[in-house]
């Protein structure tokens, strides 16, 4: 990873390595790499503690930074993951979810560790995007009610039936 130009860097108390094999189980194209020790004694760790660690989550470089308390995950920043079928988006929302994670509005959970996903069904993306303005606006109305996407329904809404 050393060869990349960017990186993103995500500040972790002391789970970076718990984080990063999680999302290397969970999601495709994601791996851990290597694995970097403290040289030194830091204000939040020992020498020998794991202090980076680098990972890809489906396919984007990050690097995960055993920083301590101070810096905590918010919204501002989230991985918005594309899925495409009710199967997948089930899957991916569920393991968030069901490992200590939160449910969110509109398709948004939060890890464990505080950070933000959006499990985003294909299907929502053309609906809410569709030319159709009034098709896109059922099926934002309709999404507006979720916490985890229910793809059937944001198609209904995007056909003006009533939900199956």
């Amino acid at each position: 990873m050393g060869s990349k130009k960017n990186t993103i860097c995500l500040w972790y108390d002391r789970d970076a390595l718990d984080a990063a094999n999680f999302y290397a189980q969970t999601f495709p194209d994601s791996a851990v790499g290597a694995v970097h020790r403290a040289p030194g004694d830091y204000p939040n760790g020992k020498e020998g503690d794991v202090l980076t660690v680098e990972f890809t989550v489906v396919g984007i470089p990050c690097l995960g930074l055993n920083g301590g308390p101070h810096c905590k995950h918010n919204e501002a920043f989230s991985f918005q993951i594309a899925t495409d079928d009710q199967a997948e988006t089930d899957r991916l929302w569920n393991a968030i979810v069901g490992n200590g994670g939160q449910e969110n509005a509109c398709g948004w959970c939060r890890d464990r560790w505080g950070l933000s996903w959006q499990i985003t069904p294909r299907a929502l993306t053309d609906a809410v995007t569709s030319p159709d303005r009034a098709a896109a606006r059922r099926a934002f109305e309709a999404m507006m009610t979720m916490r985890k996407i229910d793809i059937a329904a944001i198609e209904a809404a995007r056909l003006g039936r009533s939900q199956p």
